[in-house]
């Protein structure tokens, strides 16, 4: 039930994680699994090196009742575990390709199944007017923060990879997080952070 599989064309049918934060893609998002329904979710994916999703919540909590999620959110896949404590499982989630939700069911356990549509990756953009500034200012912050907790290959080139990574460490709102998940045009993404680095006098 846990496996992705054939929804229709184009479609696919995933388990959902909502969280009170946003996952974007080729990033890693360190998780502490310990209900029931997720627990499940993790062996069944780890068992099938298959993938679930991870959504902003838009009403309800993390914990307890079933949570509404936002309809874009992005695929994620274990990366690595560990269970130091007993019925706790740690595990970093790699961000993976963006989808939008297309309908969703509730299991007995709680746990939200969702027919999803993939978006489409965006295109690499190397002559983005704002590439080089962001781009320098990310390899500042990456190299205070520690290389370690990001993925590589680290592509300052790539206006999409860039404005992911911005998107990801910078102080915005988690709402303003999720309309950067949510746009598909990564030079718009991108200009609109290089302002509020500007804004934020964090360049000239």
């Amino acid at each position: 039930m846990m496996n992705l599989f054939s929804a229709g064309k184009g479609r696919e049918t995933i388990p959902i994680f909502p969280l009170g934060t946003v996952l974007f893609p080729g990033a890693l998002l360190p998780l502490r699994i310990f209900e029931v329904r997720y627990m499940d979710m993790a062996k069944a994916c780890l068992k099938d090196r298959s993938a679930f999703g991870v959504c902003l919540i838009r009403e309800g909590r993390e914990v307890g009742a079933v949570a509404v999620p936002e309809s874009v959110g992005c695929l994620a896949r274990i990366h690595d575990c560990d269970m130091e404590e007993l019925c706790i499982l740690k595990v970093r989630a790699q961000g993976l390709e963006r989808f939008r939700i297309v309908s969703t069911e509730a299991t007995k356990q709680g746990l939200i199944m969702a027919v999803v549509e993939r978006l489409q990756s965006e295109p690499e953009a190397p002559n983005a007017p704002e590439l080089a500034e962001c781009a320098e200012f990310l390899r500042k912050v990456i190299a205070g923060i520690g290389p370690e907790r990001f993925l590589e290959p680290l592509r300052f080139e790539d206006a999409s990879w860039v404005s992911f990574r911005l998107a990801e460490i910078l102080p915005l709102k988690t709402e303003a997080k999720q309309k950067m998940l949510e746009l598909t045009d990564s030079m718009l993404r991108l200009a609109i952070l290089h302002r509020f680095l500007r804004q934020q006098n964090l360049i000239a």
